[in-house]
């Protein structure tokens, strides 16, 4: 549900312009504001939860998701829905916080474990790949609004299920809320990752932009050096001289941002350059979908026989090399990529998040669930806009002026494949539809193929950074005993 409402607004977007008329920041707001919100909520949940109850604070997070999902669903003007994205975003980040500490409670033992993160990382992923084709699903038979109600069923069951069997946990040294801090890290990476799309997507002075990132790094440094400081920190940084916790969060972040944008792209190209209706882009969409719930579960199986180092490090492999292979293989090998691109995403974030929370204490499990989420989402709104900053440029550059059509026109399809799509009904219309679609393929190849040299850079050192130390030999221990 929680992944889910990260691309379910993908499909709907078109359906929301005509009926809200928001202005070009505002449908920004729309589609990310609750992104920013997760990202920006989580570290300060996790720790409320470690000192106030894991599942008081899951509860209440359910709740005020099922409560900000009605709220969307009755919006008439565009500030409502931007608040109620909002408030879905501190709901959202209340429970991914808490659960993955819950986790970590429940089950102790490592296998156990692994297999309990396999399944929840299944079933964030599926909700993820299923927003589109859920919502091009009830945008065949509904309003725009229906694709939050859909949120209810399961908060209510959550509801029941939180309360009747999750067990309570905190932390028993019971540390103060850092709240200064909560503000610096919520504005520093709330802000950051504002700042990033904005250059994205160019709907912003660049000048303001700019100054609004470096405002954010500034809060973000000032956060760092608060948290070394304080007596009771919002997160402990000792936490991050661990290479392989490092590390794993760093592979969190490549493959979730890789797998968010590619889930973004492949929707709008197979809706604005296939042609697809909305339900069938997403239904097109299943196989990784499918292949990401595989590769979640076959994940523990991996690590057991192969080490957790070189699963994680093939699936990184395994995706860029299904990145790669987009630009270049026809219908049938696109099924083939997607179901690799679908294997790999999911063995990573098994992996990654099970190498985290392997690291952490079990009273301090709520604050790396949280900085363990954060990975997630901010790794999606960053990669979506740096991601989406290259292909915009890239697209940019790749179009050309087009004979016969009107100028303006032509400014207008250059910000955008959209809005090449919303002006070609004028002068020249058809060309400048071609010009824009040649240009976009251009620029997903591109993407694409940076993405997938990134990706495979960062497998290899996977592979060395995250192989685990060597033993000593029996030899060793026999030496060591007599002495």
């Amino acid at each position: 549900m929680v992944g889910m409402d990260l691309t379910v607004l993908h499909v709907a977007v078109p359906t929301i312009g005509r009926e809200l008329l928001p202005s070009g920041s505002e449908l920004l707001w729309i589609v990310d504001g609750y992104a920013l919100t997760v990202a920006a909520g989580l570290l300060t949940f996790g720790t409320l939860g470690d000192r106030y109850g894991r599942r008081r604070v899951l509860v209440l997070g359910f709740a005020v998701f099922g409560l900000a999902s009605v709220a969307a669903a009755a919006s008439v003007v565009p500030a409502a829905l931007i608040a109620a994205r909002v408030l879905l975003g501190v709901g959202g980040a209340m429970i991914m916080s808490c659960t993955p500490a819950v986790i970590r409670v429940v089950f102790p033992d490592d296998r156990e474990r692994t297999v309990a993160i396999g399944l929840w990382v299944a079933a964030y992923s599926v909700g993820v790949s299923a927003g589109p084709v859920l919502g091009g699903l009830l945008l065949e038979h509904f309003w725009w609004g229906s694709v939050f109600l859909v949120n209810l069923p399961v908060v209510a069951l959550a509801l029941v299920g939180g309360v009747l069997l999750v067990p309570e946990s905190k932390d028993p040294r019971a540390r103060r809320w850092d709240a200064p801090g909560a503000a610096l890290s919520a504005l520093g990476l709330g802000g950051l990752v504002h700042a990033v799309q904005e250059l994205g997507e160019g709907s912003g002075p660049e000048a303001v932009t700019w100054i609004v990132g470096a405002a954010a790094l500034g809060l973000l440094v000032a956060f760092v050096r608060r948290q070394r400081r304080i007596r009771h920190p919002l997160v402990d940084l000792a936490q991050f001289a661990d290479r392989r916790f490092s590390l794993a969060a760093l592979c969190v972040m490549g493959c979730y941002g890789a797998y968010a944008t590619l889930l973004f792209l492949l929707t709008q190209r197979l809706q604005l350059v296939e042609g697809y209706s909305p339900l069938a882009a997403g239904l097109a969409l299943v196989p990784l979908a499918a292949a990401n719930a595989v590769g979640a579960a076959l994940a523990p199986r991996l690590s057991a026989r192969f080490g957790r180092h070189r699963g994680l490090s093939g699936g990184l492999v395994l995706l860029g090399l299904a990145l790669a292979a987009f630009s270049v293989v026809g219908p049938a090998g696109t099924v083939v990529a997607l179901v690799a691109a679908g294997l790999g995403a999911g063995a990573v974030m098994t992996l990654g998040a099970d190498a985290m929370l392997g690291a952490a204490e079990p009273e301090r499990a709520g604050e790396v669930g949280g900085i363990q989420e954060t990975s997630f989402s901010l790794g999606a709104g960053l990669g979506l806009a740096v991601l989406g900053t290259v292909l915009s440029l890239v697209y940019r550059s790749m179009f050309p002026p087009v004979p016969g059509s009107d100028r303006a026109d032509w400014e207008t399809a250059r910000t955008s494949l959209g809005a090449a799509v919303e002006v070609a009904g004028g002068r020249g219309g058809d060309a400048l539809l071609v010009a824009a679609r040649q240009a976009f393929d251009t620029a997903f190849s591109v993407t694409t193929a940076l993405t997938a040299a990134a990706l495979m850079l960062l497998g290899a050192v996977a592979v060395v950074g995250l192989r685990p130390a060597a033993r000593p030999s029996r030899s060793e221990e026999r030496e060591e005993c007599s002495a």
